[in-house]
């Protein structure tokens, strides 16, 4: 409970940056490509310092990491009410995302660490949903501040103050969160997760998961408002059309365990998720009504509702505790790289081609990696069979 309560502030002030990033960076007059650096600048840091920061909470316990990533996400937005332009706004992006990553990392170690099995589907699934009701509210509050003040304003000092609540949640975490395990880097550094990649099947799978829904939510969250925007939608309809991908994520998360159970297992539904995230994202380019627009994100929330906290389970159950940490860091690290680099290719393409391209060639790729998904689930399944 206290875990989701501190992130579900963190993930307001994430989702309301959605929204607050794109427009201030068009107010601005930025390009395309200037956007794309922006919106990646966030994934940068995360991605160089992710597996060290695994093994920080391995140590420490995910308590004081989690509490110093608040204060982290805290200073980053002061930052950016301090420096107007875009040093202040690339600066605090760079803060954020390693404050972002250092919470959620402290966050997925504890909640792994309390069961296995349904069981820790189960909690995933309702931490996932707490953290999407973040995201859901996150939006609606950005967009309808941006067009009561007719502008961003003073909006990173509220953001500022949410992120605090966030800090001062976690200090009453209690048990195995406030405590740490001594290892070595043989278990927590590059070198160990390079290994678990080469040689550990599910981690494979969970990583080739995160790719699909890490680069669908870095182009659905960082571009959908820029679409949006021009398409001449108010601050209003975009917040709502922004929340509507993490309504649908949070309705759909407590039944992870009984969705599962009614398709046939974890492959089958990761599979038709990332089939669903393919349609949706595809056709965003072609629609240029909001119910249509609205459909399209229906199709995208339900598809990552289910992929994510499956990603983390699938991950966490491969590993030993010992590991877990580094794992999961490990998949936070490509999370980053991909949310990274989705904008800056989505960017480059966008300023050659225009919507409908872009999103059609990024839902292209998503099923790419579905294929790639259903190969290593095949792979999986024999080598069970082998080992029986």
């Amino acid at each position: 409970m206290v875990v989701c309560v501190s992130l579900t502030f963190c993930f307001v002030v994430y989702s309301m940056l959605l929204v607050t990033v794109p427009v201030y960076s068009l107010e601005l007059g930025a390009s395309p490509l200037m956007l794309g650096v922006i919106l990646s600048s966030q994934y940068l840091l995360p991605f160089l310092l992710a597996i060290p920061l695994g093994g920080l909470v391995t140590r420490h316990g995910g308590r004081v990491t989690l509490v110093i990533g608040a204060f982290v996400m805290v200073a980053g937005l002061l930052l950016m009410q301090a420096v107007p332009g875009y040093y202040g706004l690339i600066g605090g992006q760079l803060l954020i995302g390693l404050a972002h990553l250092q919470m959620v990392l402290s966050a997925q170690t504890i909640i792994s660490s309390l069961a296995t099995g349904p069981k820790l589907e189960g909690y995933f699934g309702w931490y996932s949903t707490w953290l999407s009701g973040g995201q859901v509210v996150g939006p609606l509050i950005a967009g309808g501040w941006i067009q009561w003040a007719g502008g961003v304003g003073n909006l990173f000092l509220v953001m500022a103050g949410i992120a605090l609540l966030g800090g001062l949640s976690g200090l009453a975490l209690t048990g195995d969160a406030t405590r740490g395990v001594r290892v070595t880097r043989k278990l927590t550094g590059f070198r160990a997760q390079a290994s678990l990649a080469r040689s550990n099947t599910g981690v494979q799978v969970s990583i080739a998961i995160t790719l699909a829904g890490m680069f669908t939510l870095g182009v659905f969250g960082s571009y959908l408002p820029v679409y949006l925007d021009s398409l001449e939608m108010s601050a209003v309809m975009i917040g709502i059309l922004v929340s509507i991908r993490a309504g649908v994520s949070m309705v759909i998360r407590p039944f992870i365990p009984r969705i599962i159970f009614a398709v046939g297992g974890r492959g089958r539904a990761t599979t038709l998720a990332l089939g669903v995230i393919t349609v949706g994202l595809a056709g965003l380019g072609f629609a240029t009504s909001a119910p249509s627009i609205a459909v399209l994100a229906v199709l995208v929330g339900l598809g990552g509702g289910l992929t994510q906290p499956l990603s983390m389970v699938v991950l966490a159950e491969s590993v030993g505790s010992e590991q877990r940490s580094g794992a999961l860091g490990m998949r936070l690290m490509v999370n980053r790289a991909v949310h990274f680099a989705a904008p800056l290719l989505f960017g480059a393409v966008l300023g050659i081609s225009g919507f409908a391209l872009s999103f059609g060639l990024s839902g292209l790729l998503v099923a790419l990696v579905a294929v790639c998904l259903v190969r290593l689930q095949a792979r999986e399944s024999v080598d069970d069979n082998i080992t029986n």
